[in-house]
């Protein structure tokens, strides 16, 4: 096991300076090296296989919702740093002044917020979320290296405020496109499972290991299974 590291996080205002929670196992050099090779090699080519997709659907929420098609939202990353990360906006425009109203139809458990039938969605919304769509942006923060394609997602800074010592341990990686709860579930996951698979994930990763979720998120992606 491990030694229990204090890791400070000295951009992250609402929480404590310094919280202990279980370092990631240590790894090659050469893992990390090939992590990151596959990282950029990857998202080059998926930017570019799907751009002509991401161009249309930029086009039909221009058309349904107005606005910007496209937008950046802060997000916690290793080490506990904020980074803006790119999505494609699937929420109408005054969507987070709703959010209250609507808190006491949270479907999820934990410091998350899950809606079926979020009424926020604008009409192209629930298709861009169920096919992931909306995250293809991603990749342009894997090209940045403040992303990986595999990894824990990346919580929102007021979920993050929530998270005990386990939770906090996602912090310890990249946050990812994809990870063990896109291919197992998704939102049909309770919250402590969704953490149980990122710390396996945490305890696990190899570029074997990250190759094999990203071949199993094509399919899992297709069905749309827990997407909401």
């Amino acid at each position: 096991m491990q030694a229990t590291a204090l890791r400070a996080r000295p951009d992250f205002a609402d929480l404590p300076v310094g919280v202990p929670f279980p370092a990631a196992p240590p790894r090659p050099r050469w893992m990390h090296v090939a992590k990151r090779a596959i990282d950029i090699v990857l998202a080059t080519a998926l930017l570019t296989f799907t751009a002509p997709v991401v161009l249309l659907a930029m086009l039909g929420i221009v058309l349904v919702s107005g606005g910007s098609p496209v937008y950046r939202q802060d997000r916690v990353g290793v080490g506990g740093r904020t980074f803006r990360m790119w999505k494609l906006r699937t929420m109408v425009r005054d969507a987070h002044a709703m959010l209250p109203e609507l808190r006491k139809f949270n479907e999820a458990d934990g410091p998350v917020f899950k809606m079926r039938d979020d009424p926020r969605l604008h009409r192209l919304g629930a298709l861009l979320r169920r096919t992931s769509i909306d995250e293809l942006p991603n990749f342009v923060n894997v090209l940045a290296g403040e992303m990986a394609l595999v990894g824990p997602r990346p919580p929102l800074p007021e979920e993050v405020a929530h998270y005990d010592a386990y939770a906090l341990r996602r912090l310890v990686v990249k946050p990812g496109v994809t990870c063990l709860w896109q291919i197992s579930g998704r939102s049909h996951l309770s919250f402590e499972e969704w953490m149980a698979l990122d710390n396996a994930y945490i305890d696990a990763w190899s570029p074997w290991v990250d190759l094999t979720i990203v071949a199993k998120t094509i399919p899992a992606v297709l069905r749309g299974v827990g997407a909401h």
